[in-house]
């Protein structure tokens, strides 16, 4: 039988792999601290996002190593931690802190689209990342209203860069709309220049620290506003945002169009498919589908992208939204589907990342 050294430990989790990046854990550098006491083993396993749905699968499969390669006696204690991971190796100065930015969009409006993204970027805080959202849609900032920051303002601190904007924080995320600069009654009248101009403001001139996420919820369909936010940043991915009927799932094959262009090059991360069938609060096992089954999940196979989720229309989606609670707050089915929606979009933006 092996002794119980930090050398053999190595050895036995080194046939331990992570089944989405498809290498051990030892070469994926995300085994440490590792401390021997008697019969006793204790280390520390870094995983690529808070939200891995595979942690507990891993851990034990590391238990399992240790107990086949060296000796099934011995206590396992393994301390999860997670490091997310980026691929932005040359920010070029902008949001050099951010480590994933990721693009919310539709093809047309009245999807769901901003109830998406503030509800990712909330569960995703929720489940110990730290979290930033723009609200890019600068014509009708929504976001305002679906975080209960309606009248609030932004203030500004000095920094040894200029003069800061400092995002307001709600729910665990910082966030920054054109809603907060502009009164909520008056139309925004702009010409696509002073569009794009104010979204670079909101991007590069506010103090966002270091994320591990930032979601900018984009306009509906294409335009300057989608190509001004490729030109500053460089995006992991784009998540895009459908309903199941016929009308929709044309516009979405223009977004994804778009995103593969040569000149934009932006993955889809994945496709949400929201309001995909209504379930009755008095029957909770009934599926009714109003605008057609599977609509997002035959998008996702032609386009050979994941189906990120299916989220169900519920009026506590809409009352959420409209009160500044967004759903995924609170203990209903609505909830459970945003947040494995985070957790399956934390997990193929690590593997976006690895790959």
């Amino acid at each position: 039988m092996p002794q119980l050294t930090e050398a053999a430990v190595l050895d036995a989790l080194s046939y331990v792999d992570d089944p989405d990046l498809g290498k051990d854990l030892v070469t994926l550098k995300m085994i440490d601290r590792i401390a021997i006491d008697g019969n006793t083993l204790r280390f520390r396993l870094t995983l690529t996002t808070p939200a891995c749905p595979l942690k507990d699968q891993i851990k034990q499969a590391c238990i399992n190593a240790i107990h086949h390669f060296i000796s099934a006696d011995i206590s396992v204690e393994i301390d999860l931690d997670a490091q997310v991971t980026t691929r932005r190796k040359d920010a070029s100065g902008i949001l050099p802190h951010v480590k994933n930015i990721i693009a919310v969009a539709s093809g047309k409006g009245g999807v769901g689209k901003s109830t998406v993204a503030v509800n990712l970027a909330i569960g995703l805080a929720q489940q110990g990342s730290t979290v930033g959202l723009i609200d890019a849609d600068i014509y009708g900032p929504s976001i305002p209203v679906m975080l209960n920051l309606r009248r609030e303002r932004p203030s500004v601190v000095d920094t040894p860069d200029g003069q800061k904007i400092v995002p307001l924080q709600q729910y665990g995320v910082k966030t920054l709309s054109i809603g907060f600069l502009s009164d909520e009654t008056q139309a925004v009248v702009w010409r696509g220049p002073m569009a794009s101009r104010a979204l670079q403001q909101l991007i590069t001139d506010a103090n966002w620290g270091e994320l591990d996420y930032m979601i900018i919820d984009l306009p509906p369909g294409t335009g300057d506003i989608h190509l001004t936010l490729v030109q500053t940043v460089p995006l992991t991915g784009a998540i895009v945002v459908t309903t199941p009927q016929e009308v929709a799932k044309a516009d979405v094959v223009r977004a994804i169009g778009m995103f593969r262009l040569p000149q934009i090059g932006v993955p889809v991360l994945g496709i949400v498919e929201n309001m995909a069938y209504f379930t009755p609060p008095d029957l909770p096992d009934r599926r009714y589908y109003l605008f057609g089954k599977d609509g997002g999940k035959d998008l996702a196979d032609t386009y050979n992208v994941p189906l990120l989720g299916q989220i169900p229309i519920v009026e506590a989606i809409r009352e959420g939204g409209d009160i500044g609670v967004p759903a995924v707050l609170d203990d209903s089915p609505a909830a459970t589907a945003f947040t494995e929606l985070c957790t399956v979009a934390a997990r193929y933006i690590a593997i976006r990342n690895a790959k």
